[in-house]
């Protein structure tokens, strides 16, 4: 591994903004342990972030720094519970405490630059707060316009009622 060869560079927002940020710390993020290899023998001063707002950058580097010190409990499934405080540790719980908007930037920007602890820690956050919703409530917290008339929206119910009876049905384990 290359990343070693210096101690800080920055990592450049979409909005233009340089966070400086330790090798050691970046390289949770697989896109750019991958391009600091992409570049033997260069020193690596800013890498380009044009997906990720500056906002979420901010919190992201926040995350890195502090999982690099206090490594977040595994997140398995199924999950044990639907309280992410009784999964993860007080502060990631904390971290993700967040408005809608920033969670599902940080899911975008965690996915973009491949930080799987926090992928896992974002969507099971994502997961908890649509657990138990009707269809009209997720499609508010997402934003989604229904586009069926009540005719569509009966007919694709019938198609997928095996998927509620099979959620229903006792597990045979």
């Amino acid at each position: 591994m290359l990343l070693n060869r210096v101690p800080n560079f920055s990592q450049v927002s979409k909005e233009g903004d340089a966070i400086e940020v330790s090798f050691e710390v970046a390289k949770l993020s697989k896109l750019v342990e991958e391009s600091c290899d992409d570049e033997p023998g260069e020193n690596i001063s800013d890498i380009p972030l044009p997906n990720v707002k500056t906002a979420v950058l901010t919190k992201i580097v926040e995350y890195c720094q502090h999982y690099k010190a206090d490594p977040m409990n595994n997140i398995t499934t199924p999950l044990p519970s639907t309280k992410i405080e009784e999964i993860v540790q007080k502060w990631y719980a904390d971290f993700v405490k967040v408005e809608n908007v920033m969670l599902f930037e940080l899911v975008t920007a965690s996915n973009y630059m491949n930080i799987q602890p926090l992928l896992d820690l974002t969507c099971l956050a994502v997961a908890v707060m649509i657990k138990g919703k009707s269809p009209e409530e997720i499609r508010s917290i997402f934003n989604i316009s229904n586009e069926f008339s009540p005719e569509e929206e009966a007919a694709v119910q019938e198609e997928n009622k095996w998927c509620e009876q099979a959620q229903a049905a006792p597990s045979t384990n």
